[in-house]
């Protein structure tokens, strides 16, 4: 129900870090490969079953996640309860299942939410005093696994690491025995993976921390200051948790303290970056549903008016996010579709005016048309002034469209972009015959480049 309920974009690494690698993989139509791989792999078993139709291709990779997310709740359930009892258990599994950025993000194919899953994975084998679930070598492989998928993925587990290797009587059998031998599996997989797709020896994690951290080049794609997180990130998403967090973290006994250093420690950290997102705390966000849950099962006279805010405040922001707000990526993507089913296509030029990545691309159209979108890489060659072209084109849209299509034959049978734009570029639009085929809604909120609607123009058919 969950996956069929989110039908909007959220970011494009959604498509551009997962199914357009997969896509390219399988099917060959002009990051790391280990998380690609898994959606390829259901594309394969699609295209040699003959099921290799679009919208299968869609919502299969979808169902997938949902189901591995099923799975990390139930997990997160039997953890709770071995720890505490039933109740609170119940308690935190709705907190978790009602919480609207769960819901928003659980069935993405985002690597944020891989990594999110396998740490719920993890931590249900995590060693915490009480449980009787703990296993050393499967939270291992399961947190070096989040690893190789996303890097980031063991910021919150170095608190946690550093705390079982202080209580670890067996210090160095957990390092000759777990350690190690998992450390090298996971790499040496992840090496070989890599090694085959891009046909020489990369270190992909290494790049990452070269690139995020090292160089800091994240903050191309924007930068927030240094508080971000404590003041808008975590608290949006948790929402109307929040205060149940907060009385959580008051409640709970000593031995789950690792648990908030482990949120503490992620948010600090990622504080320290000057790019900043939501989702990149997302993988704490289940620490955080265990505050919530034993705050909600201590208090008793308010829990059944606490359940009815919890539920419908987190319903709407989950229903308006998953089912309209920026849902004009998807929508366009159909109209784009429909042109692979005419006797045109191999005429169809598709050109997408919008900032880059906007959309998905061939993992939601799935027929060799010819696309093109504006590019904006970041600058790795410390060039001074750089500029990529999208800010190009958007310093000056209509000068740009005459000289990149100076003669009518270069142009594009269908300009796709975002209203804002519409009224800057309305000569050219006229003078070389486009008409308006289409009108996407895309959200009530919009700002700087993204319009309200999406529009879909096409040039008209000579007679």
């Amino acid at each position: 129900l969950n996956c069929f309920l989110v039908q909007t974009s959220f970011v494009p690494d959604e498509y551009w870090q997962s199914l357009e690698v997969a896509h390219r993989m399988v099917f060959e139509y002009p990051s790391g490969y280990s998380y690609p791989l898994i959606f390829a792999s259901i594309y394969k078993a699609l295209q040699l079953l003959a099921k290799d139709d679009v919208q299968l291709l869609i919502w299969v990779p979808r169902l997938s996640q949902a189901v591995l997310a099923a799975f990390a709740d139930v997990k997160l359930y039997s953890l709770v309860r071995h720890l505490e009892n039933a109740e609170t258990a119940k308690c935190v599994y709705f907190c978790q299942l009602c919480s609207w950025f769960t819901w928003y993000s659980c069935t993405r194919t985002l690597t944020n939410t891989m990594e999110t899953l396998l740490t719920i994975f993890a931590l249900s084998y995590y060693p915490i005093k009480g449980s009787k679930m703990g296993s050393s070598c499967k939270y291992l492989a399961l947190t070096a696994l989040a690893t190789v998928i996303r890097p980031t993925a063991v910021i919150p587990w170095i608190p946690l690491l550093f705390s079982h290797f202080l209580q670890e009587h067996r210090k160095a059998e957990l390092i000759l025995h777990n350690c190690i031998p998992v450390g090298l599996v996971t790499v040496g997989t992840s090496l070989i993976i890599d090694r085959v797709f891009f046909g020489e020896w990369v270190l992909v994690q290494l790049n990452f921390l070269k690139f995020n951290v090292l160089q800091n080049l994240g903050t191309f794609y924007g930068s927030h200051p240094w508080h971000w997180y404590f003041t808008q990130g975590l608290p949006v998403i948790l929402g109307t948790h929040l205060p149940f967090f907060i009385h959580g973290c008051v409640l709970t006994p000593k031995r789950y303290r690792i648990l908030l250093m482990a949120v503490i420690w992620t948010v600090l950290v990622y504080s320290t970056l000057s790019h900043k997102e939501f989702r990149f705390i997302y993988p704490v966000l289940p620490f955080c549903m265990f505050f919530c849950g034993y705050s909600l099962k201590h208090l008793k006279a308010w829990k059944k008016s606490a359940v009815s805010f919890l539920l419908l405040s987190n319903l709407l922001p989950a229903l308006y996010t998953g089912l309209i707000h920026q849902r004009g990526p998807l929508d366009v993507m159909s109209h784009i579709q429909q042109l692979c089913n005419t006797p045109y296509q191999s005429q169809a030029f598709v050109f997408i005016m919008m900032p880059c990545h906007s959309t998905p691309l061939y993992s939601h159209v799935h027929c060799p048309l010819k696309m093109r979108f504006l590019q904006c890489p970041p600058d790795l060659t410390g060039k001074e002034n750089y500029i990529d072209e999208a800010d190009v084109f958007y310093s000056n849209p209509l000068r740009w469209l005459n000289k990149e299509f100076y003669n009518d034959t270069l142009l594009p049978s269908h300009l796709i972009f975002f209203s804002v734009l519409e009224q800057e570029i309305s000569s050219f639009l006229a003078l070389r015959g486009y008409e308006k085929i289409a009108t996407v809604f895309h959200t009530h909120l919009p700002q700087g480049r993204v319009g309200s609607h999406i529009y879909v123009y096409r040039k008209k058919k000579k007679l």
